[in-house]
């Protein structure tokens, strides 16, 4: 392997005619009645285009480009009456590996950008205009990060979560902050109803004014120190799994390695077969053990 990471993309940005940009999917005519079209026009409109289209690369003897990425973009463009767009060309034209891989604005990001346009002095209110949100929404943005310490904001990096979350983080105290953060991850639940159960289940040492709400809205007292309780619990096996989870994760690794090559022996496996079955199926079970990616352990960079 390269120690070099190859760019897949061309520096430069090129401008091109709209007309010699054609589409590598179709999109269906009511996208413009949805909420993200009129944003993005919106956007377009107040700010101009920040991020370029991506395209393929110019195959020979055609003079067209084929688009990989900004197809709702182009028909805003199109839509606006522009002629030309700033462009990035891939240096690979197979479409679908930079749409499978594209990783769309997080919360935090877009929380930096906003800063950034009010500090450069955009003003607010055609910041929220362009974005398609109430000045109520966008002072959230700006004060995202207000009272969160920087381990939990890490945390949160490439995330994408309501604003309100926010609100019920800054409760708590740092410590607490992260924990609350860990076990929302953990969970893949990061929304707002399982940030306020976790706050309803912190223990007053732990939150920023030192007072439990009084009620949350269906859960009884009784069900707010159960709630606690199994908090408690769920963090403690959360911080024991996390401590043995690369250990563990590298041996199953080296044992489904292991299993591969010996069952690639006939005359193992045929004994095993035979003579042990259920061991036969055990082993099997690993060596058929995928990631989360749907790859094979085995197959994944030691």
């Amino acid at each position: 392997m390269s120690d070099e990471v190859q760019l897949g993309f061309v520096l430069e940005t090129l401008t091109l005619p709209l007309t010699q940009i054609l589409p590598s999917r179709k999109i269906p005519p009511e996208i413009s009645d949805t909420r993200k079209y009129k944003q993005i026009k919106a956007s377009i409109e107040e700010v101009g285009l920040i991020e370029p289209l991506s395209l393929a690369p110019k195959q020979k003897k055609l003079d067209h480009y084929l688009l990989l990425d900004g197809h709702i973009r182009i028909m805003v463009l199109k839509e606006l009456g522009c002629t030309e767009v700033p462009c990035l060309i891939a240096k690979d034209d197979e479409g679908f590996t930079f749409n499978a891989r594209v990783n769309r604005l997080s919360t935090i990001q877009e929380h930096y950008m906003i800063k950034r346009a009010i500090e450069r002095g955009v003003p607010k209110e055609r910041l929220a205009k362009s974005l398609a949100m109430d000045l109520g929404h966008m002072n959230k943005k700006i004060t995202l990060l207000d009272g969160i310490c920087p381990e939990a904001v890490e945390l949160l990096g490439d995330r994408q979560f309501s604003p309100n979350i926010s609100i019920l983080i800054r409760k708590m105290k740092p410590t607490r902050q992260i924990e609350a953060v860990e076990l929302m991850i953990a969970a893949n639940n990061v929304t707002v109803s399982y940030a306020e159960a976790l706050v309803v289940a912190t223990p007053p040492e732990l939150l920023v004014d030192g007072k439990k709400p009084d009620k949350m809205h269906g859960v009884g007292k009784d069900d707010m120190l159960k709630m606690e309780r199994e908090m408690a619990s769920v963090l403690g096996n959360y911080k024991v799994i996390e401590q043995s989870y690369s250990k563990d994760i590298m041996i199953l690794v080296v044992a489904q390695k292991y299993l591969i090559k010996l069952l690639g022996n006939t005359h193992v496996s045929k004994h095993l077969k035979t003579r042990h079955p259920e061991i036969m199926d055990q082993f099997k079970s690993i060596v058929e053990m995928t990631s989360l990616d749907g790859s094979r352990m085995s197959e994944r960079t030691m």
